[in-house]
């Protein structure tokens, strides 16, 4: 998402994330909302986030999963620096969605405003190599900016450098060659949320 002249600005300043995101996306707190809700019903006792930022998503998703072991990654260090202040307990490194996935088994992986930074081949290695590390009976919950059926609901800002979303149903496509059984949870406008299991 550009959400100044300089697209990556604000992703890189904590200070300035939470003003920033939300003026572009009306939605966020439902987005948010509704990704942990997404992630109910399964007991998580690792969990992968992809994206971390400042943690929002992780730290409602692990309301909901008190006990589970979190590891993280996000590109940049001044983000994760606050969502290690807010999950001290938590795993957070350093790394982007096309280096190698940390090592493990993990019951949860999930992702918010992460994935459309992908191109489309890319996309389609991240979901292989989530599916590699996601446990059987495990979970992924993505929560992302789409290319909408109806451009008039092309809301969110897209710099056309950075941001590079997809169709809800090219990923559900990949996801399936991926090896998950898919569905979406929700959808507004230009925002998805999709879980994906094992099959």
């Amino acid at each position: 998402m550009g959400m100044s002249d300089e697209p990556w600005q604000f992703h890189f300043d904590p200070a300035t994330y939470f003003d920033a995101v939300r003026a572009e996306l009306p939605d966020y707190d439902e987005l948010q909302d509704r990704t942990a809700q997404a992630t109910e019903g399964i007991n998580a006792r690792s969990i992968l986030d992809l994206g971390v930022g400042t943690g929002e998503t992780i730290a409602r998703v692990v309301h909901l999963h008190p006990s589970a072991h979190v590891v993280g990654i996000d590109e940049s260090p001044e983000m994760l620096e606050v969502a290690r202040q807010r999950l001290p307990e938590a795993d957070f490194l350093v790394g982007r969605l096309e280096d190698p996935l940390p090592v493990g088994s993990f019951d949860l992986v999930v992702s918010a405003l992460a994935v459309h930074h992908l191109d489309s081949p890319g996309k389609a290695d991240l979901f292989q190599r989530v599916a590699q590390c996601l446990a059987p009976a495990g979970r992924f919950v993505m929560a992302d900016v789409v290319i909408p059926e109806d451009a008039a609901d092309a809301v969110t800002p897209i710099d056309g450098v950075h941001d590079k979303p997809s169709r809800v149903t090219e990923q559900l496509s990949w996801l399936e060659d991926a090896g998950f059984g898919v569905s979406v949870l929700w959808s507004r406008r230009d925002l998805a949320i999709i879980v994906a299991e094992h099959r």
